[in-house]
């Protein structure tokens, strides 16, 4: 049996996405604004170990950038924004069905992507209501 990060073409193809991802959301009035301001400059890399180590891929990110703890602070403190998740979810839905994955494959992805996008709300008051030590969330 493989893993959904086999089945959606492993690490380049999850570099490529992100990057086309990245792009359109720049290009969209309403999802630009996250990717306008400076951010990582390897953020695109570091979604793409982040996503490879969810879909059951190597340990990328955790071997070398952080903890879900880490990645669950980071994006907290920015109040629920409900509308710009749904547009970056939407252009994300377009970067799948663009990179030519498989469309089981990529339907799996969205789908954890959005689960993980929604699980984020938790934390929209401030990192310091994420707890310590949490699990990685897989897909």
């Amino acid at each position: 049996m493989t893993s959904l990060y086999d089945d959606v073409g492993g690490f380049d193809v999850l570099l490529a996405l992100c990057c086309r991802w990245h792009d359109l959301c720049l290009a969209d009035p309403v999802a630009a604004h996250p990717f306008e301001h400076p951010g990582h400059p390897q953020h695109n890399e570091r979604l793409a170990a982040y996503l490879a180590e969810a879909l059951g891929g190597p340990a990328l990110f955790t071997g070398g950038y952080g903890d879900e703890t880490y990645v669950q602070r980071l994006h907290a403190g920015n109040g629920e924004h409900v509308e710009l998740d749904e547009a970056c979810l939407t252009l994300f839905d377009r970067a799948v069905e663009e990179s030519g994955i498989d469309p089981e494959a990529g339907r799996r992805l969205s789908s954890y992507f959005r689960r993980a996008t929604e699980a984020q709300r938790a934390y929209a008051d401030g990192p310091h209501l994420v707890p310590d030590d949490l699990p990685f969330n897989r897909a």
